[in-house]
């Protein structure tokens, strides 16, 4: 029987107990042309990868396996991953490590801001794993993250992607009381997969968190994104889309899913270029201020850039 291991920390402990034990998913098939991507190594990259080993952070570009982290490195881009490096959830689609989580640093938000200050970075991107065990979700640790990032670099705009403070009361108040720039929660998937996609979470609860962001502080931008390839169908997405609306969130991405290991959720097909052109087209139709829908899009590839161009729409728009 095969077993995930831990290869990212060199041990021979499973990183994925919970799949340990489950029949081999097929392997998805070459990947097309349009999903490769260069090998990480330059010298830029390297300055990146240092900055992050010295402050001894974990960042979701390594953990999550992300084929862009060649790239976003090069420019110096590196999206942290607070609250330790193991989440509680056991997503069919995440290779970020399961299990049960240590505690809190209490140092990591001023080790995540001096970083920041080092990278020179105009927008930085927060994430975390999901703390199923804390009693505020975690919620309360992106606050002193951001606060820290504003001491040190008060120029510096910050997005956080949460979790979904699923039974965590006034948690999402805490987060949003610190003023993040963008608040982004990703819904994954349709909600017809969530049962073996996403089994810990409730799609209509992101929903409506996103929805409760915008009436706490209609100031901050909104973003969620999918992935596709998952065997959903084109109506589904298209109905997402107007969920999302519904909850008035500003910014959508449509990324390929890409199977981490063979215990993962396999790729079931590779959506084509045009077709996420296609939902580019239609998301935009539907009134969103920002698509990214391309198969190598991430959460947050690309963030600072798009950040600019989320303020430019919502000035057009006013104006």
């Amino acid at each position: 029987m095969a077993v995930v291991l831990d290869l990212l920390n060199k041990d021979q402990r499973p990183r994925h107990p919970e799949k340990a034990h489950r029949p081999d998913q097929p392997v998805q098939q070459r990947k097309p042309e349009w999903i490769r991507v260069k090998a990480p190594g330059s010298p830029k990259w390297a300055e990146t990868n240092r900055i992050v080993r010295e402050n001894k952070l974990v960042t979701v570009c390594e953990e999550a396996g992300c084929p862009n982290i060649g790239e976003c490195w090069e420019k110096k881009h590196a999206t942290f991953m607070i609250m330790g490096d193991t989440c509680t959830r056991a997503c069919a689609f995440c290779n970020v490590k399961t299990g049960l989580p240590q505690a809190l640093d209490p140092n990591e938000p001023e080790s995540v801001a001096k970083a920041v200050e080092k990278l020179g970075l105009e927008h930085v991107v927060i994430t975390s794993v999901d703390r199923d065990d804390l009693a505020d979700g975690g919620a309360q640790h992106f606050a002193d993250v951001i606060h820290a990032i504003r001491a040190r670099s008060p120029k510096t705009t910050v997005e956080i992607l949460t979790p979904d403070f699923l039974r965590k009361p006034g948690a999402l108040e805490v987060v949003v009381a610190a003023k993040p720039d963008v608040f982004n929660h990703n819904l994954e998937t349709v909600p017809s997969k969530y049962l073996k996609v996403r089994p810990g979470a409730r799609y209509f609860h992101s929903i409506r968190l996103l929805q409760q962001v915008k009436e706490m502080d209609p100031t901050i931008f909104t973003k969620s994104g999918i992935m596709v390839g998952l065997g959903e169908e084109r109506n589904e997405v298209l109905q997402l889309m107007d969920d999302l609306r519904s909850a008035d969130v500003d910014f959508m991405t449509i990324g390929q899913y890409l199977q981490p290991t063979k215990k993962h959720h396999q790729v079931i097909r590779f959506v084509t270029p045009d077709e996420f052109k296609a939902y580019e087209t239609t998301a935009y139709a539907k009134g969103f201020l920002l698509v990214s829908s391309t198969p190598l899009t991430r959460s947050s590839h690309h963030a600072g850039e798009d950040f600019a161009k989320l303020k430019a729409a919502r000035l057009a728009k006013l104006g």
